[in-house]
């Protein structure tokens, strides 16, 4: 099922965000901070990744997508970034089954090519588990970046449709690595930075943003319920007015 664009359609908004989007920042310097090596604190952050799946899950929020490893961060140092892949292979080794347990499907959406077979072939094989599964679907973006997201879908559209004479947001957005999901109503950014970092570029237009000083590994219960909150008493026009987001309301009353 592919879902419309935001400046093309008006989404329905709840009190509860239908879907959540994270970076996961702030845990090399939660290890630093306990004098840790910084492989410490990304383990503590797969912990957070279980609260927040089960917290997401238990207050009704359908979609929860990870910014877990970025086209860029492949520039970290590569003893940091073996520690990050042998991290990632073992949390799908150990936590797919789990989450097929608890309802929750698998995506993982990226340049998956650059890993390692053995990463790409649990991938497949998580995807494939939880492929029916819908109590929340749960998206890994690994080797994610949204510019590569944008010219990849450009690219796959292109090679379909042989012309650009009618490329418009309606033909592209089947392409994008998330087509599958409804653009994310809240994104959340833990660590004190205060950008997206090439994350979700196309899906983000209308999103709610959300910056806490929160470093990831301490990110639980009570920071998702603050950052809903904070969702909460946003108002969301979509492009109109307050006046038109009253009249809206009231209709629906009436």
């Amino acid at each position: 099922m592919s879902h419309a664009s935001s400046t093309r359609e008006i989404p329905a908004a709840g009190d509860v965000p239908r879907h959540v989007a994270i970076i996961m920042d702030g845990n090399g310097r939660w290890a630093k901070g306990r004098r840790l090596p910084r492989i410490a604190g990304h383990r503590r952050g797969v912990e957070a990744v279980r609260a927040t799946v089960r917290g997401c899950a238990e207050r009704g929020i359908e979609f929860l997508t990870l910014f877990a490893f970025s086209s860029e961060n492949w520039r970290r140092p590569a003893e940091e970034v073996a520690l990050l892949m042998q991290l990632f292979q073992a949390a799908l080794s150990s936590e797919v089954e789990k989450l097929h347990k608890s309802g929750v499907r698998l995506k993982v959406v990226g340049d998956t090519t650059r890993f390692d077979p053995k990463i790409r072939r649990l991938i497949e094989q998580g995807e494939r588990l939880t492929a029916e599964n819908r109590q929340l679907t749960l998206t890994v973006a690994a080797n994610y970046g949204g510019r590569w997201d944008i010219m990849q879908a450009l690219s796959a559209l292109l090679k379909d449709k042989k012309s650009v004479e009618a490329i418009d947001e309606t033909a592209l957005s089947p392409y994008l690595a998330m087509s599958y999901a409804p653009e994310p109503d809240l994104f959340i950014r833990t660590g004190g930075e205060q950008r997206i970092s090439n994350f979700l570029l196309w899906q983000l237009a209308y999103t709610e943003l959300y910056f806490t000083e929160t470093l990831w590994p301490d990110f639980g219960a009570a920071a998702l319920d603050e950052a809903i909150a904070s969702y909460r008493r946003r108002e969301r026009r979509f492009g109109r007015t307050s006046d038109q987001l009253q009249d809206a309301k009231r209709a629906e009353v009436a």
